[in-house]
C-alpha cells in the first residue's frame, strides 16, 4: 500500500517523487523505460543542449582570429566523440535520479502503468505489466493518490514513420554522421534548436513552418530578429508553407511544400519532423475513469486535480499548460503538496518562462506586446538592444535586444521578450520580478553588477520610460 503512485519518470513525475519522499510519503514511481528521466533527459531537453554547447564551441572556434586565438585553422570535428560526451551527461544524470529514489525512499516499479477504475475504499488499484507488452506476468499494486505522469512524444505528419532519413527528436540525436543537408518541418523550440545545432555543423538547413512567422508563440519582434540573424547564419526558411509530400530519393529525401498556392521542391540528405508532441494517454485505463480527455489532453483544476476522484495528472499530458520540463516539475510539486497538506500555491501560466536554446538564445516570459493590446491593456514598451551591452560585446555577442511590456497605470511588468546572449538565464530575473509583483520603476532602482549581460535587463526597464542610460 503506498500513499501516492507516479505513472511515468520524466521531470514531471520524478519531482513529484521526490518531493513525496521529502514530506514522508510513501511513494512509488511506476516507469516503463529502462531507465528513469524520460523522453526530457534521454532524447529532449539534455542530450540537445549537450549538441548546442558543442556547436557553441565550434562557432567561437571559428571566429578564433577574432578573439586573438591562431593556429586551429586545422580543427576538425570528431562526431563521435561529440555523441560520447552527449551520452555521457545523460548517463550521470541518469544514475543521479536512481540515487535521489533512493535517498528519498521513493520505490520505483519498472513496468507500463494502468489504471484499473476507480478508488474502492479510498485505495487505488495500478496495474503494472512488464516493457508495456499486454501479456506477461502483470503485478497490482495500491495506492490512496495516484499521479499521471506518462508524458508525450513526437507528432508525425500523415503517411510518415521514422527512419533513417525521417527522423523526429530520438533519431536526429543519435545520427552516425553529421548530414550534408537537412530540412526541418516546424520552426517551433525543437525545429530552430536542430537548425541552429546542425548549421553550426556546416550542414544547408532549410526550415518550412506553417504559420506565417518562426516561433510563432513569441513576440513577433522576437521572431523577426530571429529571422533576420537566421539569414545572416546562412539557414534557409519558409513561412506560412505547407508540406505537400515528403518523397525517398536515391540520396536521401526530396519535400514538396507550398508557399501562397506556389509548389517548390527542396531536396536533402535527412528530413526532421518537429511539428509538435502528442499526449501519451492511450492504454492508460482512462476510460476505466471519469476522465474524459480532449484531443489527448487531460483537464485539471488549479491542484492538478483530474475529473476523477484521488487522480492528478502533470506534465505534457495536461489541457492549457506549455509542454516544458520546468513546468512539469513544478506542476508535480504542487500536486504532491495538495496530496500532502502541505502549504500550496497553484501554477500562474503567465510566470512560466519559455526557452530557446538556438543561436541567438530566446527566453520568455507573459504577454507579448500584441497579446496585451488584444486584452485591452493600456500598454507601455521599453527595448533595449544588446549592442549598447559591454558585456555582450566582451563576449562578441551583441545582437538582439530586451523587450519590456509593462502596465501604464501602475507599471506592473506583463511581459518580458529576449533574443541575445544568455537569454534563457537572464529571463529568470524577469520571471522572478513578475512572480513578486515588481514593476518596471522596481527594477529601475535595482543596482545590477557591472559589466554583465543582466545590466540590459536594467536599461530595458529603463526604457519603458524612455531613459535607458546606454542607448
Amino acid at each position: 500500500m503506498y500513499d501516492v503512485a507516479i505513472i511515468g519518470s520524466g521531470p514531471a513525475g520524478y519531482t513529484a517523487a521526490i518531493r513525496a519522499g521529502q514530506w514522508g510519503l510513501k511513494t512509488c514511481l511506476i516507469e516503463k523505460d529502462a531507465k528513469l528521466g524520460g523522453t526530457c533527459l534521454h532524447v529532449g531537453c539534455i542530450p540537445t543542449k549537450a549538441l548546442l554547447f558543442n556547436a557553441e564551441i565550434w562557432d567561437h572556434l571559428k571566429a578564433a582570429q577574432e578573439f586573438g586565438i591562431e593556429g586551429v585553422d586545422a580543427r576538425k570535428l570528431n562526431w563521435g566523440a561529440i555523441q560520447q560526451r552527449k551520452n555521457k551527461i545523460v548517463t550521470k544524470h541518469a544514475k543521479g535520479l536512481e540515487f535521489l529514489m533512493r535517498k528519498n525512499k521513493v520505490e520505483t516499479l519498472a513496468g507500463y502503468g494502468r489504471l484499473t477504475g476507480p478508488a474502492k475504499d479510498g485505495v487505488f488499484s495500478v496495474e503494472v505489466s512488464p516493457a508495456g507488452s499486454a501479456g506477461g506476468q502483470s503485478t497490482r499494486i495500491q495506492a490512496r493518490k495516484v499521479i499521471l505522469a506518462t508524458g508525450s512524444e513526437a507528432r508525425m505528419l500523415p503517411g510518415l514513420q521514422p527512419d533513417a532519413r525521417v527522423l523526429t527528436n530520438i533519431e536526429i540525436l543519435s545520427l552516425e554522421a553529421i548530414p550534408k543537408s537537412l530540412v526541418v518541418v516546424g520552426a517551433g523550440a525543437v525545429g530552430v534548436e536542430f537548425a541552429s545545432i546542425y548549421r553550426s555543423f556546416d550542414a544547408e538547413v532549410t526550415i518550412l513552418e506553417m504559420l506565417p512567422r518562426m516561433v510563432p508563440v513569441e513576440d513577433e519582434d522576437i521572431s523577426k530578429e530571429l529571422a533576420r540573424a537566421y539569414r545572416k547564419r546562412g539557414i534557409n526558411f519558409h513561412t506560412s508553407a505547407k508540406v505537400e509530400k515528403v518523397e525517398k530519393t536515391k540520396t536521401g529525401v526530396a519535400v514538396t511544400f507550398s508557399v501562397e498556392g506556389k509548389a517548390q521542391t527542396v531536396e536533402a540528405e535527412k528530413i526532421l519532423i518537429a511539428v509538435g508532441r502528442k499526449p501519451r494517454t492511450e492504454n492508460i485505463g482512462l476510460e476505466k475513469t471519469r476522465i474524459k480527455p480532449d484531443r489527448g489532453f487531460l483537464k485539471v483544476n488549479e491542484w492538478m486535480q483530474t475529473e476523477e476522484p484521488g487522480i492528478y495528472a502533470i506534465g505534457d499530458i495536461v489541457a492549457g499548460l506549455p509542454q516544458l520540463a520546468h513546468s512539469g516539475a513544478m506542476e508535480g510539486i504542487v500536486a504532491v503538496a495538495h496530496i500532502a497538506g502541505k502549504p500550496e500555491k497553484p501554477i500562474n501560466p503567465l510566470h512560466i518562462p519559455n526557452c530557446t536554446y538556438c543561436e541567438p538564445q530566446i527566453g520568455s516570459v507573459g504577454l507579448t506586446e500584441a497579446k496585451a493590446r488584444e486584452q485591452g491593456r493600456e500598454i507601455k514598451v521599453g527595448k533595449f538592444p544588446f549592442a549598447g551591452n559591454s558585456k555582450a560585446s566582451i563576449v562578441g555577442s551583441h545582437e538582439g535586444f530586451i523587450k519590456v511590456v509593462a502596465d501604464v497605470k501602475y507599471e506592473e511588468i506583463l511581459g518580458v521578450h529576449i533574443i541575445g546572449p544568455s537569454a534563457t538565464e537572464l529571463i529568470a530575473e524577469a520571471v522572478t520580478a513578475m512572480e513578486l509583483e515588481a514593476t518596471a520603476q522596481d527594477l529601475m532602482w535595482t543596482i545590477h553588477a557591472h559589466p554583465t549581460l543582466s545590466e540590459a535587463m536594467l536599461d530595458a526597464a529603463n526604457s519603458v520610460d524612455g531613459i535607458a542610460i546606454n542607448v
